[in-house]
């Protein structure tokens, strides 16, 4: 698996509750310009039309060797692919428990194919935020700590 992108506000924004692997509908420009890296997921997410999964507000950059250059293409919402059963299990939780489906990375399988792995997440409180914080600097000190500890045994 070969990492391309990933949403690092959703990490801080949300708590994950679930995640799910999604296929992605793209064109052939498209392919090469996020094999090369040219994708960004801030403030995008993912809603339900017509019983199927869109992926909106996603940015991915014109591929500059393209032969056409279809202006305004960048942020066109683009379908993801998931099973019917886990699509009605998002589509449950989300309209019951007032979730977001926001997607979390982007990355190259062992097949070559383009997936992204979409999140089911509830927006954290600025409590939430700030104890995480708190959290990874605790973590943090500690692994100083302990480096520092072995460094000298």
């Amino acid at each position: 698996m070969k990492l391309i992108t990933k949403n690092k506000k959703a990490f801080f924004d949300y708590a994950v509750l679930d995640t799910v692997e999604a296929g992605i509908v793209l064109t052939g420009n498209e392919v090469k310009s996020i094999k090369s890296g040219n994708i960004s997921l801030a403030g995008s997410f993912a809603n339900v039309h017509d019983g199927e999964l869109f992926l909106v507000n996603s940015h991915v950059s014109m591929y500059k060797h393209s032969y056409s250059k279809d202006e305004g293409t960048e942020k066109r919402s683009r379908k993801l692919l998931v099973h019917k059963k886990e699509l009605n299990k998002l589509v449950g939780e989300v309209s019951r428990k007032g979730t977001t489906i926001v997607p979390l990375k982007v990355y190259i399988n062992a097949k070559g194919k383009i997936k992204i792995e979409i999140g089911l997440c509830k927006h954290k409180k600025a409590i939430g935020k700030k104890q995480a914080l708190k959290e990874q600097d605790i973590r943090r000190e500690t692994q100083r700590e302990l480096k520092e500890v072995f460094k000298y045994k």
